[in-house]
């Protein structure tokens, strides 16, 4: 059964950091994109960040550029959100994703093949 399972969520209060991690079982993901959706309260899914399975191409949303870096360790099978500089407008539950294609269809797209369960992310201000 393949899962991604998040972890790192918590409450911070505007200006701080987290650091998000997914990790995969089930399966290998050291061929997919691996990437970040989250969907804040009556709004909209969007997409976060993604790399490619050999990390040579990193995709952002326009609102966490500069502020958000997305890496991957393909032996732990794991992949990771670090967000600093944090604001009240990025409170959300956060989900990883994993998928075939490329990073830049899965933004185009906004869809992938796997998806964990989310983790919430709480900024104060």
């Amino acid at each position: 059964q393949v899962q991604l399972v998040e972890s790192g969520g918590g409450l911070v209060q505007a200006g701080g950091s987290l650091r998000l991690s997914c990790a995969a079982t089930g399966r290998t993901f050291s061929s997919y994109t691996m990437g970040w959706f989250r969907q804040a309260p009556g709004k909209e899914r969007e997409f976060v960040a993604a790399i490619s399975w050999n990390v040579g191409n990193l995709y952002y949303a326009d609102s966490v550029k500069g502020r958000f870096t997305i890496s991957r360790d393909n032996a732990k099978n794991t992949v990771y959100l670090r967000m600093n500089s944090l604001k009240s407008e990025d409170t959300a539950a956060y989900y990883c994703v994993a998928d075939p294609r490329t990073g830049m269809e899965v933004y185009r797209t906004g869809s992938a093949d796997y998806w964990g369960q989310g983790t919430q992310v709480i900024v104060s201000s």
